[in-house]
């Protein structure tokens, strides 16, 4: 059951379409799920594969990956956290909890670690001999 990707003439809009064989797909037509016209181009979709946690941790701590990484600035500090989960898979982003993705969205509003670390108290309570607030380095590098 292949999904294929079109790109919408008619809403300029980047769709993906759902078949229930190949045969159906190489001999029907295409509707767009958005706007339902019929004026599609067919796209290259990107490829996915499934790599070994070793190949997610090289990818990680290869510096050709860390461009534009500015630790001095909390977005570009939100994007490389973000980045990390992503790297390690959706178990890492469900252990981190709500605590996390709050912390994500502060830095992605421009707010500081230090900032975050004041507003934020209880953030070192679930943390190994914690009782306390981390250190701000101990959060953010």
């Amino acid at each position: 059951m292949p999904i294929y990707e079109y790109g919408c003439y008619d809403c300029h809009k980047r769709v993906s379409v759902f078949f229930r064989s190949i045969s159906a797909a190489e001999n029907g037509t295409a509707h767009c799920p958005r706007c339902g016209g019929t004026n599609l181009k067919r796209l290259v979709s990107r490829v996915a594969r499934i790599r070994s946690e070793d190949e997610r941790l090289d990818a990680l701590a290869d510096p050709a990956n860390l461009g534009g990484f500015d630790e001095n600035d909390p977005k570009s500090l939100a994007k490389f956290m973000k980045t990390m989960t992503r790297e390690m898979g959706d178990e890492i982003g469900d252990e981190l909890g709500p605590e996390f993705d709050e912390v994500v969205d502060r830095l992605e509003k421009g707010q500081s670690p230090e900032e975050i670390e004041k507003e934020m108290p209880e953030l070192g309570e679930n943390m190994p001999g914690g009782g306390g607030a981390p250190a701000a380095d101990d959060w953010f590098g």
